[in-house]
């Protein structure tokens, strides 16, 4: 039976959520462990805590896999005082790797707030705040009979997808001109004689996190020493890349229907909600965890209920009657990111163990 190692999985995850897509504040990835280590089976969960590392122990799960990280800043030592330590040296003395897809996972199509939208039943989602700065336009120039080479190369690393379209690039015939130097080995061409060459400039767009395996496939397919090639960043906005999403339920309802509903699948213990607004309820945002900073977005997107959660008191009355805010609890939004990671891990391995955690780790209790 083929060895699954740490690496396999975790490629597999950046795959399909980026690092690159974290925010800044985040630390996604592999926190404790060292990727060439066998995988014997992963535990889900949605934190990581010492009772969960021994559920992992007691399962033989030699990986946990968790949307939150136990490590957000640096430690300085490790010494066992608080939860943090405490976690980080239990996981090492009892070779428990340990990884994190947070934030990177929130910002992609068919992340957590995916998830969220599922469970609410909504239709015609789509990203809320589509993030800009993420596509990068590359332009190099080859001889032409190279060109499907070169070109076959960079959509092969991940350049030339654009939404639901894969394989585009633009193509215009020229004439070159180089001259070598006495130390160059020229493809075509004299050292120290001006050549002139038809070759065809080439491109592509790509996602910035992409760029270094593209180049690196350019200069390998390339058949010039030396490889002209310019990357632009473009203000172009990704919608398949962002925070929160918003979708249509399949039928209007009243905002107590709708809250009641949310009640009774998430399992909340209290829904904290702003004022009603008598209004029927067709479309819905939402924001898996801390999603305050979406609210503008979701009026300006016609939302009829924004849900989310850790609302602060003076936040509320952001609502300014144009829409009504439920916030559902952080764990309650984020709590079926254990199914989906379930599901896109047994879709793509099934040579070890994969279990969900039986522990629920919210820390907040309701009376």
């Amino acid at each position: 039976m083929e060895k699954i190692l740490i690496k396999d999985l975790s490629n597999y995850l950046e795959s399909i959520a980026p690092l690159a897509l974290q925010e800044n504040f985040d630390n996604s990835g592999l926190l404790v462990g060292t990727s060439d280590t066998e995988i014997k089976g992963v535990l889900i969960s949605l934190d990581i805590t010492e009772e969960i590392i021994e559920e992992a122990i007691a399962s033989n799960c030699n990986v946990i896999v968790a949307h939150h990280p136990i490590v957000f800043s640096g430690i300085k030592k490790l010494n066992g005082k608080n939860y943090v330590e405490r976690c980080v040296i239990k996981a090492i003395r009892n070779d428990v790797a340990l990884y994190a897809i947070h934030t990177n996972l929130d910002h992609v199509m068919g992340g957590v707030n995916a998830k969220l939208a599922e469970k609410l039943g909504l239709q015609n989602c789509r990203i809320l705040a589509p993030k800009k700065g993420l596509v990068t336009k590359l332009i190099t120039f080859c001889p032409i009979e190279h060109l499907e080479k070169v070109r076959s190369a960079l959509f092969e690393a991940g350049a030339g997808a654009i939404g639901e379209y894969d394989e585009c690039s633009f193509t215009s015939e020229g004439r070159g001109t180089f001259r070598a130097s006495e130390t160059a080995n020229p493809f075509v061409g004299k050292p120290h004689e001006r050549h002139t060459e038809a070759e065809v400039r080439l491109e592509m767009v790509l996602p910035v996190y992409a760029e270094k395996q593209v180049i690196s496939a350019l200069l390998k397919a390339h058949p010039y020493e030396e490889v002209a090639y310019d990357l632009l960043s473009l203000a172009n906005t990704n919608r398949y890349i962002g925070g929160g999403m918003i979708g249509e339920l399949p039928k209007e309802t009243t905002e107590m229907e709708v809250l009641s509903s949310v009640k009774a699948t998430f399992e909340v213990g209290c829904v904290r909600y702003t004022k009603l607004l008598n209004r029927r309820v067709k479309k819905i945002a939402v924001c898996g965890g801390s999603g305050s900073f979406l609210l503008n977005d979701a009026i300006a997107a016609g939302a009829d209920m924004f849900i989310t959660s850790d609302y602060k008191y003076h936040q509320f009355f952001d609502a300014e009657n144009r829409i009504v805010i439920a916030d559902i609890g952080h764990y309650e939004s984020e709590q079926f990111t254990k199914e989906l990671l379930f599901d896109l891990i047994r879709k793509k391995f099934s040579t070890f163990a994969l279990r969900l955690t039986k522990i629920n780790s919210n820390p907040i209790n309701y009376l």
